[in-house]
């Protein structure tokens, strides 16, 4: 400790290096306010893009081909990003969707 200026000098590395303090998104948000978020989760089967003289043309009973083979995974989106993959099933005479493979966090948030 230096007499003349009150100050203590660190005996250690320890207290010469300050570890900087690392907030994660849980320090931040309140996870119970973000639980109650309506979003919109959907499935997409494919895409497929047109010329608008095609569209215009449409009609009932028009196949329109899309970029996916049939039985591969489908995206699964929330508010328009994608989350996940999954596969097409039916429940209860409903379409339903099994999630195949969940993408990381990491790059979900890149896709922001």
């Amino acid at each position: 400790m230096s007499e003349d200026s009150g100050e203590k000098i660190p005996d250690t590395v320890e207290e010469q290096v300050k570890t900087p303090t690392i907030n994660t998104i849980e320090d931040e948000v309140d996870i119970d306010v973000l639980q109650n978020i309506p979003v919109t989760l959907s499935a997409e089967v494919g895409r497929t893009v047109m010329k608008i003289r095609d569209i215009l043309q449409l009609s009932e009973g028009s196949i329109v081909e899309l970029d996916r083979i049939a039985g591969e995974s489908i995206d699964v989106l929330v508010n328009n990003t994608a989350v996940a993959r999954a596969e097409v099933v039916v429940v209860n005479e409903r379409y339903g969707i099994r999630l195949t493979q969940v993408l990381d966090a990491a790059d979900r948030l890149r896709k922001l």
